[in-house]
């Protein structure tokens, strides 16, 4: 029986809560790396775009010279998954951006930057995940929502609780996914374990092609 190579996960190091999705990548087992340069995205099974502010991040990455690649990897399908400013790289559409706020894009969404308010509007709600039992604890700081999904969109959360009840904080398009939350914040791996999952299961197929 041939066993598949551990797959390797980046995460775009350029800012953001980088250390904390490297932690949840390795304890999960696989190969989890920094990335700031396109040979490193290259070597890539699958990408992280972290929580951090999403304005900041695109500049950083077109100074980087990641910006086309990055969407370029997405278009070849690389399985992306985007925490809270994450989200926001990986919307089609971004309402209450900055001028001339450039994204990764990919995600056929639109998402509204800051929605939940500011850094003292942050909040935590469990939230029942579609494909997990048990309701997810999550923590939202500086948090968008998507306004709106195309058709190929899946919604894997939505807001439980409060005046924000039922604003979309999850969604899967493919093998990208994005979170309004910040997953690796409280210890409960099981959001980034649905993600590892579809980069090892695209994986398989790529070696049984």
């Amino acid at each position: 029986m041939v066993t598949a190579p551990v797959p390797t996960i980046g995460v775009l190091a350029v800012q953001g809560d980088v250390r904390e999705h490297l932690r949840v990548l390795s304890d999960l087992g696989v190969r989890a790396t920094t990335v700031r340069r396109t040979t490193e995205l290259d070597a890539c099974d699958g990408l992280v775009v972290p929580g951090g502010e999403s304005t900041t991040m695109a500049k950083l990455a077109r100074t980087f010279d990641l910006l086309d690649p990055l969407r370029q990897r997405v278009k070849e399908g690389l399985p992306v998954f985007g925490t809270c400013a994450g989200m926001i790289m990986l919307a089609e559409r971004v309402e209450d951006g900055v001028v001339g706020q450039e994204t990764i894009g990919g995600l056929d969404i639109t998402v509204r930057r800051n929605a939940f308010g500011r850094q003292v509007d942050s909040f935590e709600d469990d939230l029942d995940f579609a494909g997990l039992e048990d309701p997810v604890h999550a923590v939202f700081i500086r948090a968008p929502w998507v306004e709106s999904v195309g058709d190929r969109v899946e919604v894997l959360a939505r807001v439980g609780h409060g005046e924000a009840a039922g604003r979309i904080v999850a969604v899967r398009q493919g093998p990208l996914m994005a979170t309004s939350f910040h997953p690796e914040v409280g210890g409960d791996p099981r959001v980034h374990r649905l993600f590892v999952d579809v980069v090892e299961d695209l994986d398989r197929v790529d070696h049984r092609e």
